[in-house]
This record gives structure tokens, sequence and C-alpha cells, in this order.
């Protein structure tokens, strides 16, 4: 008899729709021309691009020549930040840069080498218990060389959601012309992405999160915004990001975005409020990690005391329920989360911790399974280490 499988760990990846593969399917083999050709092969994939970025333009109420395709918001992210730099260097000598130290690491690596190269200066937002940051601290920030402040709309580990739209429109009341840039790659299933209604510049999204192939991402920039090339060569994306154009990748993009519109979240919510509920009643000394009034409606993170948060993770794998230890880009890394750290916790507590991200296909008996079993592991790895 096969193992019942439960996959809690949709930050790290989701699978992709059945609606999303079925339209991708046709452009591996049928419609496989080359976008960039004139005959009839290669306008038959120029107009599954041009549609696909007309659907991400439309969910983001942006034009669709703001939008870029890229390999994934990494790439995005590295992108808008030494894009921007490069651009701000030909007139200002140091260039000022703003996050925080809550960030995905796609985020903060670029900023750190670009800061130790002596290129930029920077400087990185505290947050409080819950993840946020205080708009005052942000505003005391910004300086008269400040080109860029990059703040994640949701975090990828905690769940933790930033007034955007607020921080936002301190930038602009300050200074318009700092450019104003979003990681979204986790508010985009869950959360309104109006750029405009959110005063955003730029915003990085990733296809593999939000039900749709990996390998395949979007960076919007505001039509106004210089920066310099990605990838120079062929003059691909209006010159920005050469390269042939990820056809399938680009066509299932834009699928799930448009399938995004048509779901509803109240079904995670209220999951992942049944587990909250039930893990911090059944075990004791567990900890809810973050705000849950400011969290996506998917996220529930926990710090077990006294127990090493990968051997949950071990232990659940065994049983077949599927969660991670956080960020799946530093899952092997064997340093406290930086998340975790910036919201108070010691480096032992940080490493106690695990994180359940539900999805569409997350139903209640996987939840009441988890809870079943959940106790009993904890329990038995408590007993192990002797705390």
């Amino acid at each position: 008899m096969k193992k019942r499988e439960i996959y809690l760990d949709h930050a790290a990846t989701t699978p992709v729709d059945a609606a999303v593969f079925k339209k991708m399917l046709p452009y591996f083999s049928e419609k496989y021309g080359n976008p960039s050709s004139l005959h009839k092969a290669g306008d038959q994939a120029q107009a599954g691009v041009i549609k696909a970025r007309q659907q991400i333009a439309s969910f983001l109420n942006c034009l669709p020549e703001e939008i870029y395709f890229t390999a994934g918001a990494t790439e995005s992210d590295n992108w808008i930040i030494n894009g921007i730099v490069e651009k701000a260097r030909q007139n200002i000598k140091k260039p000022h840069i703003i996050t925080s130290s809550f960030e995905h690491n796609a985020i903060l690596e670029p900023i750190r080498v670009l800061e130790k190269n002596g290129l930029i200066e920077a400087s990185l937002l505290s947050v409080d218990k819950d993840g946020l940051i205080g708009l005052d601290q942000l505003k005391k920030a910004i300086k008269k060389n400040t080109v860029l402040v990059s703040i994640m709309y949701a975090n990828s580990e905690i769940g933790t959601v930033q007034p955007i739209k607020q921080i936002g429109e301190l930038i602009k009341k300050i200074n318009p012309k700092i450019v104003f840039h979003t990681d979204a790659v986790q508010a985009v299933n869950y959360l309104n992405c109006d750029v405009n209604n959110l005063n955003l510049d730029a915003l990085s999204l990733s296809g593999h999160k939000i039900y749709g192939p990996k390998g395949i991402g979007a960076l919007y920039l505001k039509k106004e915004i210089p920066i310099t090339s990605l990838i120079r060569g062929g003059g691909h994306e209006r010159g920005k990001r050469s390269g042939t154009e990820n056809v399938p990748g680009i066509i299932g993009l834009g699928e799930a975005i448009t399938v995004i519109k048509k779901q509803s979240h109240d079904k995670i919510k209220k999951l992942r409020n049944k587990l909250i509920t039930g893990i911090l009643r059944d075990i004791p000394d567990s900890y809810l990690n973050g705000s849950l009034e400011y969290r996506l409606p998917n996220n529930a993170h926990f710090s077990f005391k006294g127990v090493e948060g990968e051997g949950i993770v071990i232990a659940l794998s065994e049983t077949g329920i599927y969660v991670s230890t956080g960020s799946a880009c530093a899952s092997h890394s064997l340093s406290p989360s930086h998340v975790l750290t910036a919201i108070g916790l010691s480096n032992e507590q940080a490493h106690t911790s695990i994180r359940f991200t539900l999805g569409r296909q997350t139903r209640e008996g996987d939840i009441n399974h988890v809870l079943e079993v959940l106790p009993k592991i904890i329990k038995r790895l408590r007993k192990i280490s002797g705390r």
C-alpha cells in the first residue's frame, strides 16, 4: 500500500496546475518556433509570448512593455539591484540602497558584494518581533544619494506581510526619484499586487511559486525607470535581457497568473488556523513565530523547544509529511536563519524551527493527520535529546 503523502512546503515550490500544463504543452512540440523568426511558426510562438505578457500586465495593472521575462525571481532581484546601481553610478559616485535584515538572500547577497567592493552605501533596516519594519526607521534612513529601496512584500520563511503601500507613499513623498522595489514571490498568490495601488516602481515574481513552471520569472519595471541591460546579445526583451525566450515557461507563467484570479484563500486560512491552534494546544513548549495578523494565509512557522528543526523535518518526511526548516534556498546551511535571528530568536531557538506552508490541494484530513503525528514525533525527539 502506498504511503500517504502530505505536501506542506508550498513556499519552497508548487506543483504545476493542470490548466497551466495544458496551455504549455503545445509550445514544446507543436508551436515550437523561435519568436524572433519571421515565418508562421515564429509568429505562433511570438503570439503566445505577447499574450502572456498581457496576462501578467493585467494582473499587476501595468503596461505590457513594463514586463521583462527572466529565469526567475533571483535573477530579477539581482538585475534590479545591479542595473539601478550601474545606471546611478554614471551620476553618483556612491549610490545608497536601503533594504531590511529580513530579506531573501537574492536581495542581500548582491547588496553585500556591491558594498564590499566599495560601489555603494547600504542600510539594513531592523524588524520587530513580528518581522515588521518601522516607517520612522525607513524615513530616517533615506539620504540624498538614496537610489533604491527594496523591501520584501511577504517574507519567505515566516510569512510576515509588510505595509508596502504605506512604504511606497512615504518614499514618494520624500523623494519620488527613489526606485521602490519589492520581491513579491510569496505575495503574488495571496495579496493585492496592483503596482499602482502599492506605489511600486519594480516587482519581482517567480513561476514555480504560483503553480507555474520552474525556470521562469518576471521583473516589472516602471517605463521611465533607467536601468542597464542584464544580458547583452540579440536585443530580446527590448534590448534589456537578450537570449531566445523560454516560450513554454512564459506561456505557463501567463496562465498561472490568470488562474490566481479565480482562487479564494478562505479555505487555506481556515486550515492554517486549525493547524496553529492544534499545535499550540497539543504540544508543550511550542511557539508560533511572527505575526498572526500580518501574515500570509498559508504560512505557519513554529519553534519547538529542545528539538532540532532538521530532525523534525526528517521524522515527518519518513511518515510522508513534507515541510521545511525555512527558505529552500538556504535549507542546506548550518547557520541559523537570518530571518529568525532578525526577529529576536537566539541561535538555538532558530535551529528548533520548522515551516508549514499550505496549498490549493491541502485538505482538512491532511491537517488532522499532522496534528495526530507531530505531537508523538516531538515527544520522541525530546526524549532522545534528553531535553
